[in-house]
């Protein structure tokens, strides 16, 4: 099935090539035979399990190994958020798949979110000597290199890190990594940070914000007040075949390498609590200064549109 899958995929390269030299659009066939071979692999799918019904029920069984998984957040603030949710996805996959992770990261956001940090993999639940991270120069560079690791195979999984919505990584490109993968039988992670939805072949995209963390839980299963427990993660499944998006709230468990459904509730009663350290002002010395005026007033503008 691979080798047929991969023939079937040369041939749509010819055939798009011919159609740019020639200056024309992708023939309507060639999209319909793509669709076609994509719906004739959906049964052979191999999905992961969450072992939360609700999501699995939305996730139709699981995540997808064989496909790609886009990961996106809405702004840069949101970059550690969505970064520590595929590092969980990665740690989860390769606890159950043999081989390293593949890191590929374009230039703009290696300057922009650094580098992944090795003590930040081991919270993770990751071995850093089984992550290795490549930085092209040119995203062009990094969609070879994401198309080569699949196609070689030995990576559990591979994950391509890109900046907004840039126009080397459209439809097409999607298209042709998606077939990488399945062909392959491994999981691409693709991690956008600040960039609006967009047509791909991701069989699934999640929005990613971050969430309050639990407490920690004793093992005789009260919570340890005053302490914080394992990240959650705010996830929106965005694109699926729910007729409407849902959302979840995860916790990440990087021991056992298990998501868990986190209550809501119990998330949003922690910001009502006092913190640990209330800072309360010290009282005003009697014979120090007067503090200055606030400089200028607040008024009010009309709306220019």
């Amino acid at each position: 099935m691979a080798g047929n899958a991969t023939a079937q995929e040369t041939l749509f390269a010819l055939r798009e090539q011919i159609a740019k030299m020639e200056g024309k659009a992708l023939p309507a066939a060639v999209a319909a035979e793509r669709a076609d071979l994509v719906a004739q692999k959906q049964n052979g799918q191999t999905r992961l399990p969450f072992g939360i019904q609700v999501l699995d029920e939305a996730l139709n069984g699981g995540l997808v190994l064989d496909a790609i998984t886009e990961v996106r957040s809405l702004s840069m603030y949101d970059v550690g958020a969505a970064t520590g949710f595929i590092l969980s996805l990665a740690s989860w996959v390769k606890a159950r798949e043999a081989g390293s992770v593949l890191w590929i990261a374009d230039g703009l956001m290696a300057c922009e979110s650094g580098v992944p940090y090795v003590s930040g993999l081991k919270r993770f639940g990751i071995d850093p000597a089984a992550v290795f991270h490549a930085s092209p120069r040119r995203l062009d560079d990094a969609l070879w290199l994401a198309e080569a690791a699949l196609t070689s195979g030995a990576f559990a999984a591979t994950i391509l890190e890109v900046h907004g919505n840039p126009k080397a990584f459209g439809l097409t490109e999607s298209r042709r990594l998606n077939l990488r993968a399945k062909a392959a039988g491994r999981p691409l992670f693709v991690l956008r940070h600040a960039g609006e939805e967009e047509a791909s072949s991701a069989s699934f995209r999640l929005l990613v914000k971050p969430a309050p963390a639990l407490r920690r839980r004793l093992p005789d299963g009260t919570m340890l007040g005053g302490s914080i427990g394992h990240p959650v993660f705010q996830l929106t499944l965005e694109k699926s075949r729910n007729p409407a998006p849902l959302s979840f709230l995860l916790e990440w468990n990087p021991h056992d390498r298990q998501f868990h459904l986190a209550a809501e509730a119990s998330s949003s009663s922690l910001l009502r609590q006092r913190p640990a350290h209330s800072g309360a002002q010290l009282s005003a010395s009697a014979d120090r200064q007067d503090r200055p005026q606030a400089v200028g007033a607040v008024v009010a503008f009309e709306r220019a549109s």
